[in-house]
């Protein structure tokens, strides 16, 4: 070959590089499924602040809800519908198993438990569920090893009943275990002073302290904490992109500019690598806020729960949530 023909073979393969590295014209087909019908099906078990009913409240609501909502406006704008699942039995994971759902919310546990690991991409982390304990408001206990040698009751093998067991045992602490199978049957035992405290995660704590049997308060120190990540259908990664540059902006949204930190937009991807409208991080934030609005109306001050955000606020702030910015 010579070498004019060389020349044309290596702008040819140069052409070629280049038309693989660029972003895919054509949408995925979670994309396509989601514009098509002017909707996005989300899913999560049901837990208090994330979704649910609000206390008192007739219409489902939750930090779940309003970030399905915050994604499909980055899709779809305010005209965009969500439809949302509860999985609150075995058969309703199918929905993630199967596809059918465009992103769920789900825990480690959730996705071990139920083999989702190969079905799914995970996103990144949208909030921190934690275990805790509470106690009456006028117990001497001020922190969990103040526990030692007195009486918790727990749903027995629980999440709370594990992580319980195992800070414990770290300190070489004991106490009385007062194991149930029911959760009504726990709470009541408690508000009957049967037992010092209680352990449960926060949020059904706070729940149960709403009933004001017996006045109480949660300690502010939580046995443990773990991550619910955004998860989405592995047949579509551009689908799995948009979610997880949404969810950041939401997060990002509202922090000071610093020396390592940026605002969220100037943080956010060319709208042509996700293919989505230029505007898409606006509408992001016009329909559900930040986090920070999003966690206090479902979870914090606003909410009846009224718990601090703890691990659910940025690194900035002392929490876990860590997210991309331009250094």
């Amino acid at each position: 070959m010579n070498r004019g023909g060389r020349a044309r073979l290596v702008a040819a393969c140069a052409i070629c590089a280049v038309a693989a590295l660029a972003p895919n014209a054509h949408a995925g087909p979670v994309v396509d499924r989601i514009r098509a019908e002017g909707a996005i099906r989300c899913g999560g078990v049901s837990r208090p602040g994330l979704v649910g009913q609000r206390p008192g409240g007739r219409e489902a609501s939750g930090l779940y809800l309003d970030l399905c909502r915050a994604i499909g406006a980055a899709l779809l704008g305010p005209e965009g519908r969500i439809a949302f699942h509860p999985y609150d039995f075995d058969a309703a994971f199918d929905l993630v198993r199967d596809g059918r759902d465009d992103l769920a919310f789900l825990d480690g546990s959730e996705i071990l438990d139920e083999r989702l690991a190969g079905r799914t991409l995970l996103g990144p982390a949208v909030a921190f569920v934690s275990t805790g304990v509470r106690v009456s408001v006028d117990s001497p206990v001020r922190t969990l090893a103040d526990l030692a040698g007195r009486s918790v009751c727990f749903y027995q093998g629980s999440g709370a009943h594990r992580t319980l067991e195992a800070w414990m045992a770290a300190r070489k602490l004991d106490f009385t275990r007062m194991p149930y199978t029911e959760y009504g049957e726990m709470d009541d035992a408690f508000a009957a002073a049967k037992c010092d405290a209680e352990a449960g995660e926060t949020g059904d704590l706070a729940i149960a302290s709403l009933s004001g049997k017996r006045p109480s308060r949660i300690l502010p120190e939580p046995l443990a904490s773990f991550p619910v990540f955004a998860a989405t259908p592995a047949s579509d990664p551009q689908w799995a992109a948009i979610v997880a540059w949404a969810i950041v902006t939401v997060q990002r949204a509202g922090l000071p500019a610093g020396p390592w930190t940026a605002r969220a937009e100037a943080s956010a991807p060319e709208a042509g690598d996700l293919g989505l409208s230029d505007d898409w991080a606006k509408r992001v934030l016009a329909a559900a806020g930040s986090y920070a609005d999003i966690y206090d109306r479902n979870l914090g001050d606003r909410s009846p729960l009224r718990l601090p955000r703890g691990p659910n606020a940025p690194a900035e702030a002392g929490g876990l949530f860590v997210t991309p910015f331009r250094e």
